[in-house]
């Protein structure tokens, strides 16, 4: 009997169990699974930051790797909303980076130095420790070096930059909820329900469902941005308004990322940087060890396969593992091409003929993306930028005009 309770311990430990058989989020919860998670990952920072600590880092990655999961799994906090899943999502991807991050720590040889810090504020264990578990691109530390921070032309002035951190969080809200309803619109019946469907209509012909799926791709593509960019935004404000720190500790997260013209350029300057050293940890080290820089690269997007396919699981187990995994793998291989171009011909991968096929790639492998999420229900997430949007009516309007047009031209 106490055999078999050992031998059934890592598949009770490791299971997702469906959203129904959670705990509810509330007191106790927080203080049995959430609060244990945040203070061990907390350790761990401050620990990197000190020499001679590998060894309780290696001890300590275990225990936080096993709270992480278990807050992510164990605990609803929809408030038994499904159309609130998202949140479950954010505080899933939040674990999944906890886990990964302590590992890279447990793995530095030597300790990590903090070189940038607000005005009159001095040196404290703690507050660096703190800075860093919720500094994802490594602003103002060395491990930061070859991590590309866009260019910054939002005002210098703390009053000036809040107001334009204000007017952005704004914009980018009312984007985000306007393109949201707008993907929705494509199809009430399925992306507004926790079940999902695909953006792929069978029903039409295959030149008109390909057309279809790319448009609702771009405008999800959109909404994706405009909350990164949003959320980016609130927590910039609560960094400077709340613990007032200096402007510069949060640089650009886009580098207009409409103006790429080639998938390097694209996935490695102009979208935003906030998870990299995440996938790299995860797959792009392991694997460059194996292949050289050609593995890293493809060991990288490995890492944001598996970042995103955790989003998939989270929300529906039966969607397929491999619509994320080998979307971003591709997107490496594309990476992988335009340099073995450059090499033949001598030339970089640029201007319209690079935006294009950039644009054709990205189309192409990212319609698998976002179908991965429309199946797993993700579309259906409502949220508070939805229903403030104050021109919802717009965008769903003109989209089931659109969506009636493309109907009626394949009759």
């Amino acid at each position: 009997m106490a055999w078999s309770f050992v031998e059934s311990l890592p598949t009770n430990i490791l299971r997702v169990p469906p959203v129904s058989e959670r705990l509810p989020f509330n007191t106790s919860t927080f203080l049995a699974y959430t609060l244990p998670t945040c203070l061990s990952y907390y350790v761990a920072a401050i620990l990197v930051t000190l020499p001679g600590t590998r060894v309780y880092r290696m001890a300590l990655w275990p225990l936080v790797a096993l709270l992480a999961f278990r807050a992510s799994v164990y605990i609803d906090f929809t408030g038994g909303d499904p159309q609130q899943t998202y949140v479950n999502l954010d505080v899933a991807l939040v674990m999944f980076c906890f886990a990964f991050r302590a590992l890279e720590w447990t793995l530095l040889k030597n300790p990590l130095k903090r070189h940038l810090r607000s005005a009159g504020s001095s040196p404290s264990i703690f507050m660096d420790a703190l800075d860093l578990s919720t500094n994802l691109r490594g602003v103002g530390w060395n491990w930061s070096q070859n991590v590309h921070f866009p260019p910054d032309t939002r005002p210098t002035s703390r009053v000036w930059f809040i107001g334009y951190v204000l007017l952005s969080a704004w914009y980018h809200g009312v984007l985000c909820g306007a393109s949201h309803l707008a993907v929705q619109a494509f199809s009430p019946e399925t992306f507004t329900v926790p079940s999902g469907g695909t953006i792929f209509d069978p029903t039409l012909p295959p030149l008109i469902r390909y057309v279809r799926s790319s448009i609702i791709t771009v405008i999800q593509a959109v909404s994706i941005y405009a909350v990164m960019q949003f959320m980016y935004d609130i927590a910039t404000l609560i960094g400077v308004v709340v613990f007032w720190q200096d402007p510069a500790q949060w640089p650009p997260a886009f580098d207009n990322p409409w103006k790429a013209d080639s998938l390097r350029d694209f996935w490695g300057r102009r979208w935003h940087q906030l998870f990299r050293r995440t996938f790299v940890v995860l797959g792009g080290w392991p694997l460059r060890i194996a292949f050289g820089r050609v593995g890293y690269m493809l060991g990288s997007f490995l890492g944001s396969g598996i970042f995103h396919n955790v989003v998939v699981v989270m929300l529906n187990q039966n969607v397929e593992w491999w619509c994320m995994l080998l979307s971003f793998e591709m997107m490496a291989v594309g990476i992988i091409l335009e340099g073995m171009f450059t090499r033949v011909t001598g030339r970089e991968v640029g201007g319209w003929v690079g935006r294009a096929w950039m644009m054709a790639w990205l189309l192409l492998w990212g319609s698998i993306i976002i179908d991965g999420f429309a199946r797993a229900g993700m579309l259906a997430s409502t949220n508070v930028l939805d229903t403030a949007c104050p021109v919802g009516g717009i965008p769903e309007y003109y989209v089931t005009a659109l969506d009636r047009w493309l109907r009626e031209f394949c009759m």
